[in-house]
């Protein structure tokens, strides 16, 4: 595939030969029939430069993305700085790099756009698969330069969980502990083992090849800053540091089933957890409590009202026990994070010869199954003590600020009242916050949601993410209209988007279809 970009005189003469019959859409080897044209005219802030691709005469021989020039506002000042998630296969599980051509191309229209960066997911049981204390970063340092090349920012999370759903362990070494000892991972009160993430119970414990998970998590970061340190500061600019499952701070008490609206239940039934409720109720006279969690909470897709422990009035979550129970349970949660937060912190804080520093954050879930509830069930089975009587946020951000890390807020396209509540938290510690969306959007409907949580003042934003839908004609020019709203909210009259016959317009994109040529154009 040939890709040139001609000139206006704001930019040189650009020719790239791709030599590869993929379009730039990450692995997604055909997005438009033959003679399909894409256009896209920016005006206004970039009222004198246009951003022109014709996809024609596409075979398996033959692709030619056409003349284009920009002239982009340089002016950051009150600028939302916006990141887009890298395929989450970019590295396969083979530690292979997946897509580097079409990835390469698809960076070029993210810059050219004026977004800030690509994010990054690393994961534990890729990098560090086989053997403890074996790294091999090499598709990943791959991945860096390509972004510094493209002149990006790049944010990396570190996923010290794995990914049924995508194929992806915790490191091989660390399973076969597993296999001789399950209650390093999460268990439920039937006896269920959560084996995507260990248990926090584990944290401090040397039961992993004489190390703790706290040691692995850190020589894994120290490895990562080695081999990085001449991206960190420049190139890479924001570290996530992964703090359970899905790398949010929280318990894997929810199914993975997107449908499912239940409650969830309690993480607490490993041997290593126990043993800390017990010492904890010792502590406080109340050994008797320190057998089980509540026997009277229901199983993971019930309502509240199912069972006494959740119940809207005169449950047991009103009740000593249930304060105690919960305020242990959440408590462990938030000093999870504080140790994962402080060891990210002494490794990458004041690195040496990088007058930047690197931004630490960490994941906080936006549980909005029964926030409406007085008992809020399912964000007390996460970890957090909120209920309609009590603040379960501020605890968690008080220890946010104290090791001076953001945080990231995902499903900003799904949920308001908890990105509200969350973000109140935070500014009442001075924690900045950023936001993702859960996943790629191609209707209107989505962005509108996105575009309203960001009216509440965020420090970045991530949309997820490039892949096989992300270039389509079907997206692209709704995602485009979305990063010019960002930039410009209000519009002027003339910058309508003007209709020829037959054409079609939503949220500034214009759909037309001339002869055997079809043209999406964005107005701005």
């Amino acid at each position: 595939m040939e890709m040139s970009m001609v000139g206006c005189s704001q930019m040189n003469a650009e020719r790239v030969d791709l030599g590869f019959q993929r379009l730039p859409c990450c692995g997604h080897e055909r997005i438009c029939n033959k003679r399909d044209q894409i256009k896209v005219n920016l005006r206004s802030k970039w009222r004198r430069g246009a951003i022109r691709v014709s996809l024609k005469e596409i075979t398996p021989e033959k692709c030619i993305v056409r003349e284009g020039c920009l002239k982009m506002s340089h002016d950051k000042t009150n600028r939302l700085p916006l990141f887009v998630g890298l395929p989450l296969d970019t590295i396969s599980a083979c530690n292979a790099l997946n897509h580097a051509k079409a990835i390469a191309a698809g960076l070029r229209p993210l810059k050219l756009l004026g977004v800030e960066g690509v994010s990054f997911p690393i994961w534990w049981g890729i990098v560090e698969g086989e053997t403890a204390g074996s790294y091999d970063w090499s598709s990943h340092l791959e991945v860096a330069e390509m972004v510094r090349e493209a002149g990006l920012k790049l944010n990396v999370a570190f996923n010290f969980h794995g990914s049924t759903a995508r194929g992806i362990t915790l490191p091989k070494w660390v399973l076969k502990v597993g296999e001789e000892n399950p209650d390093i991972f999460f268990t439920d009160r039937g006896g269920k083992r959560f084996r995507d993430c260990l248990s926090l119970g584990t944290d401090e414990l040397a039961l992993l090849s004489g190390k703790s998970p706290l040691q692995a998590y850190g020589d894994f970061m120290e490895s990562f800053k080695s081999e990085f340190s001449n991206f960190l500061g420049s190139t890479i600019t924001e570290l996530t540091i992964g703090l359970g499952p899905n790398g949010e701070l929280r318990y894997p008490s929810l199914p993975e089933n997107p449908n499912s609206t239940g409650v969830g239940e309690f993480q607490c039934y490993d041997k290593h957890m126990l043993a800390n409720l017990q010492q904890h109720a010792r502590t406080l006279g109340h050994h008797q409590w320190g057998y089980s969690g509540p026997h009277d909470a229901p199983p993971y897709d019930s309502s509240p009202d199912s069972s006494n422990f959740f119940r809207q009035y005169n449950g047991s979550w009103e009740t000593p026990y249930g304060n105690f129970f919960l305020s242990w349970y959440s408590n462990c949660l938030i000093s999870h994070g504080n140790r994962m937060l402080s060891k990210a912190a002494g490794i990458f804080r004041n690195l040496p010869g990088n007058s930047f520093p690197v931004r630490i954050s960490g994941k906080i879930p936006t549980v909005h199954q029964w926030c409406n509830t007085r008992s809020h069930a399912a964000e007390l089975t996460s970890g957090f003590y909120e209920t309609s009587e009590r603040d379960g946020y501020s605890d968690v951000m008080k220890m946010f600020a104290e090791n001076s890390a953001g945080v990231v807020l995902p499903s900003m396209d799904l949920s308001d009242s908890i990105v509200k509540r969350v973000k109140e938290a935070c500014d009442a510690h001075g924690v900045s916050v950023s936001g993702e969306n859960s996943q790629l959007k191609g209707n209107s409907g989505g962005f509108a949601k996105i575009k309203k949580n960001l009216e509440m003042g965020l420090a970045g934003f991530t949309y997820m993410r490039m892949g096989a839908d992300f270039f389509s004609p079907e997206h692209w020019p709704l995602f485009t209209d979305f990063i010019w709203h960002l930039e410009m909210p209000e519009k002027d009259s003339d910058d309508v988007a003007v209709g020829s016959k037959g054409a079609q317009t939503f949220g500034g994109v214009s759909v037309s279809h001339e002869s055997k040529e079809k043209t999406l154009q964005l107005q701005a």
